[in-house]
């Protein structure tokens, strides 16, 4: 005795049936289109699925009923054009959710069916990686100023991998451009938004060749302020300057100083006011050691640059009244800071092997932690080699800088400036202490 099984588990995206007016009609002339499918369906996130091209002033109202799928157009259609909607991901079954991926219906208000297509891919110059939140964006007749006042012509999303395909285009000339569009306008309005634009005009034919793109942002995205559910802002007390001044410093745990890099004091509030005469670095019997002191832009970090010795204890001194902000305010004693430097034992090594690294580019190997750059150096033959890296996971990248500048910069689509280009290679790198890590790297297989 036992329960009926139910029968295998459905795992098969919903079937379209019939399609009123039929897919590829043309001298199309209603506004409603009605899909029926084998199933029960239920419909997605519409709004960020559907893609219609060319690109409406008014998008249409898609509705669905059980079996059947309603679409209402609301815009006024062009003439002698191919038109064609793109569901993405957005018709699934009922009952297990199966999606019908990249579902399109297209139609032509002409004679005959666009049937020409544009593939590619986007990338992002500083690191390599995609972001498939991007659009790709075509245009027609354009003027220099008509990516940030007019909306495109067609549009295409990225999948996972970066990649992207426009189908049903005509035959013609097209300008091309990738753009993060975090406003929804369609436009390329802020230097924060991811940009990628085509050296050249894109000729649509039977032999178009893959298009590829390289993003950019000219500016970090700007921290927008938090605010109640009644819309007023919420006060920031990290922007408001402490009633204690504090400070911190970039020493590791327990206490060590990292030989490569200069000693960090990072205060809570801007200092106005610092004597150098207050602040002294000794050895352990208190005997006075060289170093010399620089602020940053924001007049918050006071960086102390030391020859250091590796494996000795240092000791350092900070009379109250050495650091002073605006209103007035100092640290609440004498402070002493004692810390160690890292021995060479402390540090790994690397030696890595390139194979077909153009070296005309101008290669820049950077190891990198989240989003920071640890080391930065300039490659100038097969094998590069550093004894004092820092244990840990690093991201291996490699620049192409092609202004020997030693870091990324950004495109100019003013000046038609292409941005440098970055290549993240695919397996991390893992450093051990006083250990020779050694890799081989085909840059092809990159």
């Amino acid at each position: 005795m036992g329960y009926p099984s139910g029968g295998p588990k459905d795992s098969l995206a919903p079937v379209l049936i019939k399609a009123t007016p039929e897919i590829n009609t043309i001298n199309f002339s209603g506004n409603k289109i009605t899909l029926l499918f084998n199933e029960y369906i239920d419909i997605q996130n519409i709004q960020n699925n559907l893609l219609v091209s060319p690109l409406p002033q008014k998008n249409p109202t898609v509705s669905g009923n059980l079996k059947t799928l309603v679409i209402k157009l609301r815009d006024t259609l062009k003439e002698n054009i191919t038109y064609a909607l793109q569901f993405g991901n957005a018709i699934k079954d009922v009952n297990e959710g199966n999606i019908l991926k990249n579902f399109s219906y297209a139609f032509s208000t002409g004679n005959y069916i666009d049937s020409l297509s544009l593939s590619g891919k986007v990338t992002l110059a500083q690191t390599g990686k995609t972001d498939s939140t991007l659009l790709v964006m075509l245009y027609k007749n354009i003027t220099d100023s008509s990516v940030y006042k007019e909306r495109p012509l067609y549009i295409a999303k990225l999948d996972g991998k970066g990649s992207f395909q426009f189908q049903n285009l005509p035959e013609g000339t097209f300008y091309a451009f990738a753009l993060k569009d975090e406003d929804g306008g369609k436009t390329y309005n802020s230097g924060s938004e991811l940009f990628a634009f085509a050296s050249a005009p894109v000729q649509i034919n039977n032999a178009t060749a893959p298009l590829f793109l390289n993003a950019y942002a000219l500016e970090k995205p700007k921290q927008q302020p938090l605010r109640t559910t009644s819309g007023h802002p919420v006060t920031n007390r990290r922007n408001q300057p402490d009633k204690e001044l504090k400070f911190t410093s970039n020493l590791s745990s327990p206490y060590k100083q990292d030989l490569l890099k200069n000693f960090d004091l990072k205060f809570s509030n801007k200092i106005k006011n610092f004597d150098s005469s207050k602040v002294s670095l000794t050895d352990t019997n208190y005997l006075p050691l060289p170093f010399s002191i620089t602020t940053d832009s924001t007049q918050r970090i006071f960086s102390f640059k030391v020859p250091w010795i590796a494996n000795k204890d240092y000791v350092l001194l900070i009379q109250q009244a050495a650091f002073e902000d605006s209103i007035g305010l100092k640290i609440t004693k004498n402070d002493t800071l004692r810390f160690k430097t890292f021995s060479k034992e402390d540090y790994g090594a690397i030696q890595l092997r390139f194979q077909n690294l153009d070296l005309t580019k101008h290669p820049v190997l950077q190891l990198v932690q989240g989003e920071e750059i640890k080391l930065s150096a300039a490659v100038g033959g097969s094998t590069w080699q550093n004894n004092m890296i820092l244990p840990g996971d690093y991201e291996l990248r490699v620049l192409y800088d092609n202004n020997q500048n030693g870091k990324w910069d950004p495109g100019d689509y003013n000046t038609k400036r292409q941005p440098e280009i970055a290549v993240t290679l695919s397996q991390k790198l893992t450093v051990k202490a006083n250990w020779d890590n050694e890799r081989d790297i085909d840059m092809v297989g990159e």
